[in-house]
């Protein structure tokens, strides 16, 4: 029996009367969806969607049949499953679009394939022209973290800055070393690794802090090529389902760009523009002369980064780390930077979110937002942490009481659960990726893939949730299976609790009568289909904001 909410029945109702004189002037749905598996994500079920303009107008076959039109598209979905578009909530939009261009490093299994590939991308640039991509994960291709020694042979004149898939350490040949300045004499730098080997000499391996210096000497993209590589990341995001991206960076690039996109009209894919911390001023100023853009385009919001990756060794821990003992990780922004920064622009009223991957690291961020709640007053602030991927014993609590988001990536799980006990051992891994345990506590958790770290594809980010099986293939039955989540629970996480953390709740993440009509449809109903399948979902159909935008046919 198919059951639709008595709210969504009445709002159905109501819709019809408000939303609308377009209804009383003769105007029907726009379009109809029905023979359908409906997931409203507000809990109920039902069998057909109703849009007019860019709304959700009905929902059920007796309210949405009794509006078609002549005018009216009906869409026989043949028993597929309708639900909210997907929302990423943490992605690095210009580099992910930019990486769907560059080589794939991520599934070479030999140090030779690594070579060759890298070789072959850089004989098809031009002298001087930089190779940027694609992200690299040494284990993948036996465990030995390359150098400049395995690529300069191959690489000739051609600058070679490759990050590794967290983003935290970048691979660079001889001449990117030498077009950065970097040689045997450069100074440590704080919140930075320069990589060395026995003799002095810098490896080609820099990270975190230290890849600024690496960064500055890299031409910057033409605003005409960033938009023609978002153009492409917004078609091929659009493929996977996925109607709105959080756009969660540490520079000014994605957020100029979009704005130009969206002086051409919709954007076609919905984005939420973060903006680096330490510019708080800037976007305080933007925000009081133009106010936060628009459902397409929107800002106000600034990301922090406290500390580095557990694959770089540079997340901040307590303890040291289990194959490091002298190392406990960095902190990228001091604790005395970012408190003041915080307080600051939360005083302000700018929504922030904090990158903290490490123990230390995120219970420094929970003391920080505590302050600024203490010291500006109470408000709905909706603070973030993006990661929140290895907890202290109190911070899941700490979490809930203080009311922080918990913005997580579940691919990461099954990707760093294939090494991460080498990292920190068995103990601190019951508090990694404790997606069951956040959800139980009753913390607000959200779900994004941080691409191009992991794929922009939230089917294989519910497959991670709800399964945990590791790239492997060595956990087929989930790595720590006590922190799983149900596949309603993965659901949410990318709908209703998503546009909840991205200030949208009251108008995204459900399918509800009123709601903005961003719908997407998959070829098998996730609710009754075996964990094993969810990964091979294939997606039928993205509807934002009422238009179809991607269509498999």
């Amino acid at each position: 029996m198919i059951r639709v909410d008595r709210r969504d029945m009445i709002l159905s109702g109501a819709a019809a009367l408000l939303c609308g004189t377009a209804f009383a002037a003769g105007r029907l749905l726009d379009t109809a969806l029905v023979n359908a598996r409906v997931w409203t994500g507000g809990g109920g079920r039902s069998d057909a969607v109703g849009i007019a303009g860019n709304r959700i107008a009905a929902l059920g076959d007796g309210a949405v049949r009794g509006s078609i039109g002549r005018s009216t598209r009906v869409i026989d979905c043949g028993g597929a499953f309708v639900m909210p578009a997907f929302t990423d909530c943490h992605t690095h939009f210009l580099r992910g679009s930019a990486d769907l261009l560059h080589p794939d490093l991520l599934t070479v299994t030999t140090r030779a394939e690594f070579i060759e590939r890298i070789g072959r991308a850089a004989r098809q640039l031009s002298p001087g022209q930089w190779l940027l991509g694609g992200p690299w994960d040494e284990q993948r291709f036996g465990g030995a973290v390359p150098d400049r020694g395995w690529i300069d042979p191959v690489t000739a004149d051609v600058p070679v800055a490759i990050p590794r898939t967290d983003l935290h350490a970048l691979l660079l040949n001889s001449v990117a070393l030498k077009l950065a300045g970097i040689t045997r004499d450069t100074p440590d730098i704080p919140g930075g690794v320069i990589e060395r080997d026995a003799r002095g000499e810098p490896t080609g391996i820099v990270k975190d802090n230290a890849a600024y210096a690496v960064l500055k000497a890299i031409p910057p993209i033409a605003p005409a090529e960033a938009d023609r590589l978002i153009k492409t990341g917004i078609a091929y995001a659009l493929s996977r389902g996925v109607a709105q991206v959080h756009n969660t960076e540490v520079d000014w690039s994605v957020h100029d760009a979009v704005r130009r996109l969206r002086t051409a009209g919709p954007t076609g894919l919905r984005f939420y523009s973060f903006v680096p911390l330490a510019d708080w001023q800037r976007m305080a100023a933007l925000v009081k002369a133009e106010g936060r853009g628009d459902d397409w385009v929107r800002w106000g919001a600034m990301k922090c980064v406290s500390d580095g990756s557990l694959g770089a060794r540079t997340a901040r821990f307590y303890q040291p780390y289990a194959d490091a003992p002298a190392a406990r990780g960095v902190w990228s922004t001091s604790v005395e930077t970012m408190r003041a920064w915080v307080v600051a622009a939360d005083a302000a009223g700018l929504a922030i979110t904090t990158h903290a991957i490490g123990d230390e690291a995120n219970d420094a961020v929970l003391d920080i937002y505590a302050e600024a709640v203490r010291r500006n007053g109470a408000r709905d602030r909706r603070f973030r942490i993006e990661h929140a991927q290895h907890l202290s014993p109190g911070a899941v609590a700490r979490m809930h009481r203080q009311k922080v988001i918990a913005s997580v990536q579940p691919y990461h799980a099954i990707d760093d659960g294939r090494w991460a006990v080498k990292r920190i051992g068995e103990e601190r891994l019951t508090r990694t990726y404790a997606f069951r345990s956040l959800l139980e506590a009753g913390v607000a958790t959200c779900f994004g893939s941080d691409w191009p770290v992991a794929p922009i594809d939230p089917l294989t980010g519910i497959d991670a949730a709800v399964r945990r099986a590791t790239i492997d293939g060595n956990n087929p039955r989930g790595w720590h299976p006590e922190q799983r989540v149900t596949v309603e629970q993965a659901l949410t996480a990318y709908t209703r609790t998503a546009a909840y953390a991205g200030f949208q709740d009251d108008r995204l993440g459900r399918l509800r009568p009123g709601y903005l009509a961003d719908i997407v449809v998959l070829d098998r109903d996730l609710l009754s289909a075996a964990p094993a399948q969810y990964s091979g979902t294939r997606v039928l159909r993205t509807f934002v904001d009422g238009v179809e935008r991607y269509s498999a046919a």
